[in-house]
């Protein structure tokens, strides 16, 4: 059993997209009404912003946050907050303008409250580094920690990629560390693997895109989790350097870091296997401190201290001054072994893969020593990555080299045998040969394994004011029957009527005509028409068209749950490892709008068996609704005996970035 204990430090915490909105009312929640505002010239643009939201409780405002916090730069706010009387203090900023107003708080104990518009993560800790007679030292203390923290994905939209990719870094490093620590326990651990895997998948996506909105939500929530890590246990080796190198030599702080994080991890990885085992598994690589380098390199980070601008002369004194004070770290620290990280630091060296001690297999033959097969593996994995280098499109380059690298992840962290691997490409082969134009076996592999809802939850988080959207489904056939309004699609198929009167608008609610809706469904025995031959054409499937109000109506049947086809490799499957094979009941629609971005989503039955397991991991809670039951006249005047069912529900699709609304 592994004993821990676990300190939570509260911050507020609001994140999202135009947050910036609500800063006033925050201010005003924490009883203030006299605000300091700090900044850098650098985010001229964000401050502006921000003091427009505040309006009048702005009394004074304070640009000249520097990196490190020297401790006259803090004297000199000082001045301002008492000349004007400020109750509360505001930062704009990356670590500088945080450190600032940390460094504020700890002296007056004035709230704060930090809008980050970096990855640094230092708003959520409760340390301050401060910087004086050049020497840095670090203080902790819970007057430090920021009451509350607005995270704006907009504030982070301008930064360059340069500073975003160091930024980043900076913060998985208090992840990394944060995995070692002496207070490491379960839920920092969970959160700094959570914060190395966004970062490691967002990064690239960054660099490819620097405006994918995505990618930047992903890395702030990253820094978020990271440096809830580095507030809630103790910093090792890695951070003790970056402080001395830059308090000592005054390298800029985030590049310090980039520079150095892989270096530190090699120097203590014999001596946290299991950690820096588990870093491996969140970045996809074989090894975490040459996978955490070839990240960087590949992101165009720096990585030497002798491109910051440090003196190679230097590094004998860095290391004394990283060894002079005593600090918890999982490998001794010797002033030659710490030079010695240093000098590869500074010459930019890729780390090598240390020496491990492989667990012992239960069965079969011996395994080879780890040192040389982890050596080899890492070769081939680079070979394998270089061989998509020329590949004309980046996008397709990161996917295949990621893909790759994941995949040879998971094949040496799970010791995969011949016999293993020969039976996944017979699963694979077989997959493939029973699917048809009807039948998309592979659609349905993707669907179990919640491939499909992840891609389908990153699409639909570009777009969070829209209806969420849902899976396609392996049944879906293009060209269905047109529809007139008020038809019916089921074409007399037995099941419980159902009348659907549906509104589709965009995100501001103005109607959109012309709206090509295609509906289809399973009918009363969770079956569709393509899994009956004997029907003759398509059934419980059609296209219908929005009139001018945006509205179009149809009959149907009441959709019922239904299995997966379960006989063929992912029946098998599912079978395996005693899942069932039940969606739970629903309606599938795909909606396409001139100027509009296509929507493809479904509607569940409340109440409908399976609601909470579904097997393709398909409902979301805004899709549940009411099909509620009816008696008596319909609203078309048709004649039912016994019970309908109706459906009413409101669509919202969002418009093309360059297209004008109706």
């Amino acid at each position: 059993m592994r004993n821990f204990v676990y300190t939570s430090h509260p911050s507020r915490i609001v994140f999202g997209t135009g947050t910036v909105s609500q800063v006033r009312e925050e201010v005003e929640r924490l009883g203030c009404s006299r605000v300091l505002l700090l900044s850098t010239p650098s985010v001229a643009k964000a401050a502006a912003r921000v003091r427009d939201v505040l309006g009048d409780v702005t009394v004074a405002e304070f640009d000249g946050a520097t990196m490190h916090t020297p401790v006259e730069v803090t004297e000199r706010a000082l001045d301002v907050l008492r000349e004007h009387s400020a109750d509360c203090l505001v930062a704009v900023g990356g670590g500088s303008t945080t450190g600032l107003a940390k460094a504020l708080a700890l002296r007056t104990d004035l709230p704060q409250l930090i809008l980050p518009t970096t990855y640094a993560g230092s708003e959520v800790t409760p340390v301050l580094g401060e910087t004086q007679d050049g020497r840095k030292t670090t203080v902790a203390s819970p007057a430090i920690l920021p009451e509350t923290v607005v995270y704006d994905v907009e504030f982070t939209l301008g930064l360059p990629v340069g500073l975003s990719v160091t930024s980043a870094v900076n913060a998985m490093a208090h992840a990394v560390e944060a995995l070692y620590a002496p207070q490491a326990n379960p839920v920092i651990d969970a959160m700094a693997l959570d914060a190395i895997a966004l970062s490691a998948r967002a990064l690239p996506a960054l660099v490819a895109e620097p405006s994918d909105t995505a990618a930047r939500a992903g890395l702030l929530r990253a820094a978020w989790l990271a440096g809830t890590c580095l507030g809630s246990v103790g910093m090792g080796l890695h951070h003790k350097l970056c402080h001395t190198l830059g308090g000592a030599f005054d390298l800029a702080h985030a590049a310090t870091h980039t520079v150095i994080l892989p270096h530190a991890m090699a120097y203590n990885a014999p001596a946290a296997r299991d950690a820096m085992s588990r870093i491996a598994g969140a970045l996809g690589v074989p090894d975490a401190p040459s996978g955490m380098f070839d990240l960087i390199t590949s992101l165009g980070g720096p990585t030497s201290l002798r491109e910051l601008g440090m003196a190679e002369a230097d590094l004998p004194q860095a290391a004394r001054l990283a060894v002079a004070t005593p600090y918890p770290n999982p490998r001794e620290l010797t002033p030659t072994g710490i030079e010695s990280l240093l000098r590869d630091a500074w010459q930019g060296r890729r780390p090598t893969v240390p020496a491990a001690t492989p667990a012992p297999r239960t069965t079969g033959p011996a395994a080879p020593a780890a040192h040389g097969v982890a050596s080899d593996v890492e070769r081939l994995t680079a070979q394998v990555v270089e061989s998509f280098a020329d590949a004309p499109d980046p996008r397709g380059r990161q996917l295949l080299s990621d893909l790759v690298r994941h995949l040879h992840h998971f094949v040496t962290s799970n010791d995969v045998t011949e016999s293993e691997w020969e039976q996944a490409i017979d699963f694979l082969t077989r997959t493939g040969q029973i699917s048809t134009s009807t039948r998309q076996e592979f659609v349905l592999l993707s669907d179990t394994l919640g491939v499909s809802s992840i891609v389908d939850l990153l699409t639909h988080s570009r777009t969070p004011q829209t209806t969420p959207s849902a899976v396609l489904g392996p049944f879906y056939t293009d060209g269905p029957p047109e529809t007139a309004q008020g038809g019916d699609i089921s074409q007399g198929v037995a099941g419980t009527p159902l009348w659907a009167d549906i509104l589709i608008t965009d995100t501001d609610g103005r109607p959109v005509p012309d709206a090509v809706t295609d509906v289809w469904q399973a009918n009363k025995d969770g079956f569709y028409d393509v899994q009956l031959p004997e029907l003759d054409g398509p059934v419980l499937r059609g296209r219908l068209r929005t009139d001018e109000q945006g509205r179009l109506r149809f009959w149907t049947t009441l959709p019922a749950e239904y299995p997966i086809p379960d006989d063929g490799p992912v029946g098998q499957l599912l079978q395996a490892v005693e899942r069932h094979p039940y969606r739970a009941p629903h309606l599938h629609f795909m909606i396409s709008a001139a100027g509009h971005q296509r929507l493809v989503t479904q509607l569940f039955v409340k109440g409908g068996h399976y609601i909470d397991s579904d097997t393709v991991f398909g409902v979301k809670e805004g899709l549940i609704v009411d099909f509620t039951p009816r008696v008596g006249p319909t609203p078309d005047g048709r004649a039912v005996d016994g019970e309908w069912r109706s459906l009413q529900f409101t669509f919202r699709i969002a418009r093309l970035a360059d297209s004008p609304a109706h």
